[in-house]
């Protein structure tokens, strides 16, 4: 085994040099955020690269709305989104969320560097692109549990309650900060992850309750 593939294996076996396939990468990250991204920090992703993972999930945020607001909504969340407003949300997913991508980066790269972090705002974009992408499947998953619920909302009116519909829509929001706050955490080496996670997440739950009073919920995801 060289050095390079002793630096990248983690004690379970599963960071090898040889797992560079992107299905491979998605699951170390889900095991192991912090040291896929060390890895990728390693490999001096190009800017394309980068630009890749954001689309992809801005893809998904666009699917993950898709589903949750038109395909099976709940009778809680009707009007959210309208059929005639859905090429609006793919320009949003996919050049607004971008560029608030970027700018969310920039945000955390000035925030961190306050407190010692380490990383520059290359490295900081990698952290944040590549946890918006490990977390993008768990957004979807959401979504699909509550296009389900809104199927079977005839049958079992209860799950169109508020206090049971809501929450599902917004349950891709958690995997999607801890999956940036590790990759953060680990660009600035950060010895704790929990203290970047829990400053953005009253960040997003700051910024959710702005969006939902606005009355731009659907935006974010």
């Amino acid at each position: 085994m060289t050095q390079i593939e002793e630096e990248f294996e983690a004690g379970n076996g599963v960071f090898q040099f040889e797992r560079s396939g992107l299905f491979d990468r998605l699951k170390d990250g889900w095991q192991d955020m912090r040291a896929s991204t060390r890895r990728l920090l390693r490999e001096k992703p190009s800017e394309g690269r980068l630009l890749f993972y954001v689309l992809v999930s801005d893809m998904v945020f666009f699917i993950s709305w898709t589903l949750k607001t038109l395909v099976a909504p709940a009778s809680a969340a009707g009007g959210l989104i309208s059929p005639d407003k859905i090429g609006l949300l793919m320009v949003a997913a996919l050049m607004l969320r971008t560029a608030l991508m970027y700018g969310f980066s920039m945000l955390v790269f000035g925030v961190t560097s306050l407190f010692k972090g380490e990383a520059n705002w290359k490295a900081t974009r990698t952290g944040v692109f590549w946890g918006a992408f490990v977390s993008a499947p768990f957004g979807l998953a959401a979504a699909v549990i509550a296009a389900v619920m809104g199927m079977y909302e005839p049958q079992m009116p209860m799950l169109g309650n508020k206090l049971v519909a809501l929450p599902v829509y917004w349950l891709g929001l958690i995997p999607f900060v801890w999956y940036i706050a590790a990759g953060t955490a680990e660009a600035n080496k950060f010895r704790l992850t929990s203290p970047t996670f829990m400053a953005m997440t009253l960040f997003a739950l700051a910024l959710t309750i702005a969006t939902l009073t606005l009355g731009v919920g659907d935006m974010i995801g």
